[in-house]
């Protein structure tokens, strides 16, 4: 006998029909003897609902009371989930975020979660309960209640698989697990059976939309086995867990992409000592994330110097890049959105030589220029043009044979 915390997702419990599909599914693990705790997301499209209502009153509304808000959602749904429940004879009970106590600090739309009292949810468990927790929120130290953020349901049943020592945290939604990349692009994509924590964070923070990155972290910081499995098929998912000796087969696990990369230049600027920082301060100051960095040194004294941000903030950093041109002595400046990030993911690249030069060389044999190129412990990433992104992912995944299983 078990202890697992369930979460689904807003397309699962998107209509009354599926909202049943789902009681059924949890009697099914009730009667293999488990105990099972379920976090819900509101029924889809329902926080975007909520959030049009309130900004048809006020385009920037007050962050407290959009939380009052669209924390409603899921409220419905754990309601009619229970009511599914207890319809088909198994004893349920419902919590909002604030009624388990799931404590946040006060930082409205994005909190994070502090600490979880877990009391209650045990006590309906042994009692035969499933216990069904509203997602996405919780209720900081003045009893305001806070929302975590998009995505936020997949941290509610983590940090709550955490809190009570559940045996494995279930994700459920509407593909059947992770993927060596997106099916949509690469039709020989190939469903991992298990892959690590590290290795998903980082296809995560690439791209990959399966996992709210906070979740993988809070699985990762205290080792909660996640599964991710779909609401409408059969299957055993993906297993995401710590590193193990039977996983140093595989070399690569996946390949993630961005769509959302823009990329700025800064050309003839004088090299010299802390001209990264007369760039970047000021873009850095304006709250906009950047992530690739290249800089070039030039024979005449002047250095060349680019970096990507996401596309929603190209405008505002080329802007603010453009109105510094003088102060940085820089020759010229300019901006291209019409790129993409490709990267390659796995824990085997600590054990294994040569995957950048055989990914380089795959690229380069279809005629793909590189743009720029980052590279961690178990990651390489390369920006390219956006029109040769489907061309790219497909070239990588059959030069590294990511269709088929890797040997035991």
């Amino acid at each position: 006998m078990a202890l697992i915390v369930q979460k689904y997702g807003g397309t699962s419990v998107g209509s009354v029909d599926r909202i049943e599909n789902v009681a059924k599914k949890v009697i099914g693990y009730r009667g293999q003897g488990h105990d099972v705790v379920v976090v819900v997301s509101a029924m889809s499209g329902e926080t975007d609902r909520l959030i049009g209502l309130a900004k048809a009153i006020d385009p920037r509304p007050n962050p407290r009371e959009l939380d009052v808000l669209i924390s409603t959602g899921e409220q419905v749904t754990i309601a009619l989930l229970c009511m599914a429940l207890e319809k088909h004879g198994q004893p349920a009970r419902s919590y909002t975020g604030a009624q388990v106590r799931i404590l946040t600090d006060s930082a409205f739309t994005k909190a994070r979660i502090l600490a979880i009292d877990g009391e209650n949810i045990r006590s309906d468990l042994a009692q035969g309960r499933v216990v069904v927790v509203a997602g996405f929120q919780g209720v900081d130290e003045d009893n305001n209640i806070t929302t975590l953020g998009r995505g936020g349901s997949d941290t509610t049943g983590v940090a709550l698989a955490a809190a009570l020592k559940a045996d494995e945290c279930q994700i459920f939604t509407d593909v059947d697990g992770v993927y060596t990349t997106d099916p949509r692009i690469e039709p020989r994509a190939r469903r991992l059976d298990r892959i690590t924590f590290e290795e998903m964070l980082e296809m995560a923070s690439l791209g990959s939309k399966v996992l709210q990155i906070r979740s993988v972290e809070f699985a990762g910081k205290y080792n909660v086995p996640l599964r991710v499995l779909s609401t409408f098929q059969e299957g055993n998912g993906t297993l995401i867990t710590l590193e193990d000796e039977n996983m140093e087969a595989a070399l690569i696990s996946g390949i993630a992409f961005s769509k959302d990369e823009a990329q700025i230049t800064v050309t003839g600027v004088p090299d010299r000592p802390g001209i990264a920082f007369g760039i970047l301060g000021a873009v850095s100051d304006a709250n906009i994330e950047v992530d690739m960095i290249v800089q070039n040194i030039g024979r005449d004294g002047t250095t060349d110097f680019t970096f990507t941000v996401h596309r929603n903030d190209f405008e505002r950093a080329l802007e603010i890049v453009q109105g510094k041109a003088v102060e940085l002595g820089a020759r010229e400046i300019n901006g291209d959105r019409k790129i993409v990030k490709v990267s390659l993911v796995g824990v085997g690249m600590r054990s294994h030589a040569g995957i950048a030069s055989r990914m380089f060389q795959a690229l380069a044999r279809e005629g793909i220029n590189i743009r720029m190129i980052s590279t961690s412990e178990i990651k390489i990433s390369v920006v390219i043009d956006e029109k040769y992104l489907e061309l790219g992912v497909r070239t990588l995944h059959e030069a590294f044979q990511l269709d088929q299983a890797p040997a035991a």
